[in-house]
């Protein structure tokens, strides 16, 4: 199955969003700190990365640019996952290479079939 890297400092949608993939037998890999999140992202080499834009020291905007710059991981899939719905939010997080933005607070089922869509097959 998929390595997906969680960068969310919500420990409850965290730990549900976490459990919810490793019931469907994904490995999953969670940082909380934005410090962590880019770092991570290199370790673990996953398939795909479940960003918060609000996160302790580093934003999810500065780390989504960290991962599109880098020549070994701008194929990654960003699925941003955010409070932060307004247009400008959404428009800011595309621009800085996210793939894909769910609104929190989201539907878990329908946002992990929107997750599941940028999993290999």
């Amino acid at each position: 199955m998929a390595k997906i890297l969680l960068i969310e400092d919500s420990k409850s949608l965290g730990a549900a969003l976490k459990a919810a993939l490793e019931i469907k037998g994904h490995e999953v890999f969670w940082v909380a700190d934005g410090r962590d999140g880019f770092p991570a992202v290199k370790k673990n080499m996953p398939d795909i990365i479940l960003l918060d834009l609000m996160l302790p020291h580093v934003s999810g905007y500065e780390i989504c640019k960290a991962v599109k710059r880098d020549n070994g991981t701008w194929r990654i899939p960003v699925v941003v996952m955010s409070t932060l719905t307004k247009p400008e939010h959404k428009e800011r997080a595309l621009e800085a290479g996210a793939d894909h933005f769910v609104d929190k607070p989201y539907d878990l089922k329908a946002t992990l079939a929107e997750i599941f869509r940028f999993l290999p097959k």
